[in-house]
């Protein structure tokens, strides 16, 4: 883990880890990039909250009307009820609609929390722990657990949810934002999920899974 890491912020840039502080907005953005580009998810948001200019907003208008103003994020109407709900289950427990709370709770409260929430996976809790509140909680996402598998870091059977776990612990929490981008930006740029471009890989010596191996 320590030379894959290593090598990775070697071909990456490092970026600074700079958590927004903005929990319910890191929730609603991780929802909306679900099955779509960054670009659209990020034009989504931004046509989101200029349409309707509160969470008080979104939270009354009609699910028809908000996948309406999301819909260039893909699957409007799933992801449109469920930040409906969202907001509306926040609002029912705390008599406001706001997540800056979750900053006075530790790790493991604010994670449970997350989760009880309708539709609120791992890797969604864990998106808004790294990078709104500054938790070194590792998501993983298809592209973090594709390269892990090939790369022999969980074994291949192992279900993404448990990979959460697995990879969380051999990952130092310092290293966990750098290891979560550059492994993402990897699966893109060279761990395809289709025809892996292994002679390119930086990793390939290290790969149990590199077809480099076979020349």
């Amino acid at each position: 883990m320590e030379r894959i890491i290593a090598l990775l912020e070697k071909e990456y840039d490092k970026r600074e880890w700079r958590p927004d502080g903005k929990p319910l907005a890191g929730l609603v953005r991780t929802i909306l990039s679900q099955n779509t580009s960054d670009t659209n998810s990020k034009r989504a948001f931004n046509i989101l909250m200029s349409a309707f200019g509160s969470w008080q907003a979104i939270a009354s208008a009609p699910v028809e009307h908000i996948a309406y103003a999301i819909r260039v994020g893909g699957l409007s109407r799933i992801k449109a009820v469920r930040i409906k709900q969202i907001l509306n289950e926040i609002e029912k427990e705390h008599g406001c609609i706001s997540l800056d709370f979750l900053s006075l709770l530790n790790v493991s409260e604010a994670k449970d929390y997350l989760m009880r929430l309708p539709g609120v996976g791992e890797k969604t809790a864990n998106c808004v722990l790294l990078f709104s509140l500054g938790n070194p909680c590792l998501p993983v996402d298809t592209h973090v657990f594709r390269v892990a598998k090939r790369l022999g870091l969980v074994e291949d059977k192992v279900s993404i949810e448990k990979a959460h776990y697995l990879l969380q612990q051999q990952v130092p929490p310092s290293k966990v934002y750098q290891f979560h981008i550059h492994m993402i930006e990897h699966g893109r740029k060279i761990c395809h999920a289709r025809n892996p471009e292994c002679d390119r890989c930086i990793l390939s010596n290290d790969c149990p899974s590199s077809s480099a191996h076979e020349r």
